[in-house]
């Protein structure tokens, strides 16, 4: 375990120990995928508190932990709030990325841990982050590249926001985990194995290093440094023996 890791180790023991000791709702910052692993390695060694985990949106990858006394009688507030991003003219608007957003972001002095997932919707955006820093955001960003932005707080119990997914087929001869990420990604199987022992790839968030795993209908792919995809399954076999599967992947 690295610096960083024990760290956040400690860090999620803290804020456990002081649920369970004060009875109190306390919250971390969002986790990447990498981090929510390494919870899933010690949540057992942890006080006997509840545990939520959330991103504030079904699709979210980057999550909170949530924790709270086994015996409370009431509900918190989620402290996660939506940012809704628009062009103030859409006609003379850039293109913009989820790197760009993010950069721009970021170049506010905001630390990485208090953004979430971000979705991108044509020339709009919905920015998931730390309700703490949801005003300073909205009171410091006008410019993204050269498009000058507007900047509302979403409702994100009345909004259905889910990111854009790329439908993708693919034959292969079996269902590997391997072979999925290469047809997700248009890579050789032979490239994808080193992810995979490196640690680089997780199903529904949890680490794997087999690239022979399971990986069964629904379930989340996530791969370091290429991104994620959704598996729904194989749709038939052919004439030649192999499955004809679909893959949906974020983008």
């Amino acid at each position: 375990m690295n610096k960083d890791e024990l760290f956040l180790t400690n860090r999620i023991k803290e804020l456990a120990r002081i649920s369970y000791d004060r009875n109190i709702y306390t919250y971390s910052d969002f986790l990447n995928i990498n981090e929510l692993s390494i919870f899933n390695q010690i949540k057992n060694t942890l006080p006997p508190v509840n545990i939520d985990v959330t991103g504030g949106n079904n699709y979210a990858e980057r999550k909170i932990l949530v924790f709270s006394p086994q015996e409370i009688y009431y509900t918190e507030h989620i402290p996660i709030s939506v940012l809704h991003i628009a062009p103030i003219n859409s006609k003379f608007s850039d293109t913009l990325s989820h790197r760009d957003y993010l950069g721009a972001i970021l170049n506010l002095g905001i630390n990485r841990s208090k953004i979430g997932d971000i979705f991108t919707k044509e020339k709009d955006a919905y920015v998931y982050c730390k309700e703490d820093i949801a005003d300073y955001i909205i009171d410091n960003l006008f410019k993204i590249k050269h498009t000058q932005i507007k900047i509302n707080l979403s409702d994100s119990t009345d909004l259905e926001i889910v990111p854009n997914l790329r439908e993708v087929m693919g034959t292969i001869s079996n269902v590997r985990l391997d072979s999925l990420i290469a047809t997700a990604f248009k890579a050789t199987r032979n490239s994808i194995i080193p992810l995979i022992e490196e640690k680089k790839v997780f199903i529904n968030g949890k680490s794997t290093t087999s690239n022979g795993a399971t990986v069964k209908e629904g379930d989340i792919v996530s791969v370091r440094g290429k991104g994620r995809f959704i598996y729904d399954g194989v749709l038939k076999e052919t004439k030649k023996g192999r499955n004809l599967i679909k893959i949906r992947v974020y983008e």
